[in-house]
């Protein structure tokens, strides 16, 4: 049986096409350690990724390689994604990367992504809860090593634009497991002990591993709740961090954080400018205004004849004190009269009125109870007579029963 010949071209071919629709090799990610690394004039990367045992060939296209946030070099340690395909021409199989990260860094990326939507979740990001940064700072508190290049860039950018701000640094570590704890303390510090009108929270540029320390959840939280500005300034312009996401504004780079925060001489000098101008334009407005209104004041009938309102007033009063006499007046009329009708209501009431008229109250002399019937008396009881002027103390003699008349007549009952 004969087989029909293939061309080394036909070989290739096929060999790309079994590679394209294999599921595995059509998408994979491979770690390993990059060797013979080349950056074409053409933008385009290629290198090779090795282990103990063995090494496979890499490229990296210009339109991939610009997603890069790290610089491949020889020994560096990394994951690449990407497809293993055929280059014809060599009939040599190689790994067409799409994207390629620090070997290690994939999990810090995860973690930094999860955080990034919980604290986005939380409202940390707000622009609406963010402070405004004061345009003419007094006192400046800066969160930062002493030790780093970052505070150099500050003072000199500040001093050069203002060289009128106070300053205060507080040292703190800005990488390594105590960085975050020790920034925190330092945003406390100014809150607190030392207060500012603006905090810059930041370091010079480095590895995603030297600024994970502005990437904590805790800092983050101080950031938020700081009752004062805070300006993030890590890194360079490419790098973002957590901190960056909830600062009321974020810098570029240290450098910037200068810029932003304190503003040049003749920005200053722009601003009294046009304040003094509208300040003036305020006056000037104001003058006028006041102007107008005296002039109508002058013009008002109330100033041209200023005692005719107070004559009209004290005839008013006049007429008002002779109204509340003359009710004061009927008023005691009124309650004379009722008062000498009560009086002469209680008088006809009273049994001593009855004396006045001839009549006369008899008592029991022993108790001085009034007695009213012969029923109550004895013959030789002792009694007192009340009379209008006086008292009589007599002894009953005779008892007679019934009514007597007028006449002096008895009426038997």
């Amino acid at each position: 049986m004969e087989f029909r010949a293939m061309t080394v071209s036909e070989v290739n071919g096929y060999i790309k096409k079994c590679l394209g629709v294999d599921p595995i090799l059509s998408s994979i990610a491979i770690k390993g350690e990059i060797s013979n690394c080349k950056l074409h004039s053409s933008g385009h990367l290629y290198f090779s990724l090795k282990d103990s045992e063995s090494r496979i060939r890499c490229v990296m296209f210009k339109s991939n390689c610009d997603g890069l946030n790290f610089m491949p070099v020889e020994g560096t340690k990394v994951v690449a994604r990407g497809s293993i395909s055929v280059y014809e021409r060599d009939g040599q199989y190689q790994l067409y990367v799409r994207e390629m990260t620090e070997d290690g860094l994939g999990e810090l990326y995860a973690a930094y992504e999860q955080l990034k939507r919980k604290l986005e979740g939380m409202g940390y990001f707000d622009e609406r809860k963010k402070k405004k940064i004061p345009f003419f700072p007094r006192k400046i508190g800066i969160v930062t090593s002493v030790q780093g290049a970052a505070i150099r860039d500050i003072l000199s950018v500040i001093n050069r634009r203002l060289g009128k701000a106070e300053i205060v640094i507080y040292d703190a570590l800005v990488q390594g497991e105590k960085a975050p704890e020790q920034i925190c303390r330092g945003i406390e510090y100014f809150n607190r002990k030392e207060p500012v009108d603006v905090i810059i929270v930041g370091r010079g540029g480095g590895s995603i591993e030297e600024l994970w320390a502005f990437n904590d959840e805790n800092l983050a939280r101080s950031i938020f709740d700081s009752a004062i500005p805070v300006v993030s300034a890590v890194g360079h312009q490419t790098d973002y961090t957590i901190a960056d996401f909830v600062a009321d504004l974020r810098a570029p780079t240290p450098t910037a954080a200068g810029e932003l925060v304190v503003p040049e001489m003749k920005d200053i000098i722009r601003y009294l400018t046009s304040s003094r101008d509208r300040l003036n334009a305020a006056i000037t407005k104001q003058v006028r205004f006041n102007r107008e209104k005296l002039g109508l004041l002058r013009g008002s009938y109330g100033l041209r004849q200023p005692l005719d309102r107070i004559a009209q007033q004290k005839q008013r009063l006049d007429d008002n004190m002779s109204r509340l006499s003359k009710e004061l007046a009927q008023r005691m009329r009124d309650k004379r009269q009722r008062l000498d009708r009560t009086a002469a209501a209680l008088n006809s009431m009273n049994p001593l009125g009855v004396l006045t008229r001839g009549y006369s109250i008899v008592c029991d002399a022993d108790n001085g109870k009034v007695i009213s019937s012969v029923e109550e008396v004895k013959t030789g009881k002792d009694i007192r007579i009340t009379m209008k002027n006086g008292e009589i103390d007599a002894k009953v003699m005779k008892i007679k029963r019934g009514l007597v008349g007028f006449a002096g007549e008895q009426n038997q009952l």
